[in-house]
């Protein structure tokens, strides 16, 4: 919302207080330096906003009104009319102590929409594509680890595990650490592809021209350069549906979904259920009633001919 009349406001002195004390809370109890700058930016705003009150005075029929606001004249979403309610919420539970809950109504609930998800076909179709050293690399961490597309752009040479077949992914999202598979057959690429980018010091995908990691815009041109040269460019595949196919084919191999919620770094098991929706049905030893019903006729008429021929007369 920059440029706009609320950015345009000062923040009050007594704002600023009640920032710093916002900050202080969130790193205290170790939260991510993406929600902290998130909520720091959603508050300040919203500070700006009633700039003409203390912060100490704002209402929870405020906040409702705020929202109400950029919804109808900014035209915002969901998403941020939700990160909104969730930046207000832990202020205003967490740092001023008051029980203010957003009501859920001004943000309605997503739409439950199944990940896309590629086919182990399309993905063998997408290795076999001539794909550049970078851009198989990139892919192959992306579905052979279940890496996400942030993940990979941070991917420090130290983290790379050979010795012991791992990846450690080092603050993921939500500032946590864990480790992932390093598939054998992407290790020689690895080893490949960092002689060939003039042996990087500490990210393996270092921008030629800022010498940091690469940027995750970046990043995805590369996924779109390897999906086009499988011709996959129509079908909205993203570095995000190699992470969905990861943990789908993982799922049908019969890996323990508890394990797959580690290597993709859940916090929590339900994140990681919806890919039991995406299993194929043959895996679960699922048959439709339809397939028992006639496979038991069949198998009748295979012990009963007479019955076979009297059903065709």
């Amino acid at each position: 919302m920059k440029g706009n009349e609320i950015s345009a406001n000062k923040l009050t002195t007594n704002g600023e207080e009640w920032i710093k004390k916002l900050i202080q809370t969130l790193t205290i109890k170790e939260y991510g330096a993406g929600t902290i700058k998130s909520y720091g930016n959603e508050m300040t705003l919203l500070f700006k906003y009633f700039n003409h009150k203390k912060v100490e005075k704002i209402t929870q029929e405020d906040i409702e009104q705020y929202i109400l606001y950029i919804k109808s004249v900014h035209k915002v979403g969901r998403a941020k009319c939700r990160s909104v309610a969730q930046a207000c919420s832990f202020f205003f539970q967490k740092v001023m102590k008051i029980n203010y809950i957003v009501p859920s109504n001004l943000y309605p609930k997503k739409q439950f929409l199944l990940p896309n998800i590629m086919s182990e076909m399309e993905v063998a179709k997408l290795f076999e594509s001539g794909l550049s050293l970078k851009e198989y690399c990139v892919v192959g961490l992306l579905y052979g680890c279940g890496m996400r597309i942030s993940e990979v752009c941070n991917l420090r040479l130290k983290d790379i595990e050979s010795a012991d077949g791992r990846i450690k992914v080092s603050q993921g999202k939500g500032a946590k650490d864990r480790y992932t598979l390093l598939p054998h057959h992407l290790l020689d690429k690895l080893r490949s592809f960092y002689v060939s980018a003039g042996r990087p010091k500490e990210y393996l995908f270092t921008s030629d021209q800022t010498n940091r990691a690469y940027c995750v815009r970046s990043m995805q041109v590369v996924v779109n350069g390897a999906m086009a040269k499988a011709g996959f460019a129509e079908r909205s595949y993203t570095a995000h549906t190699l992470r969905h196919s990861f943990a789908t084919h993982m799922l049908n191999s019969g890996a323990n979904i508890h394990v797959i919620k580690t290597l993709l770094g859940h916090a929590k098991l339900e994140t990681t259920m919806i890919y039991l929706h995406l299993q194929k049905h043959t895996q679960l030893g699922i048959i439709s009633p339809l397939d028992q019903l006639l496979a038991s006729q069949n198998d009748t008429t295979k012990d009963n001919p007479e019955r076979s021929t009297d059903a065709r007369t």
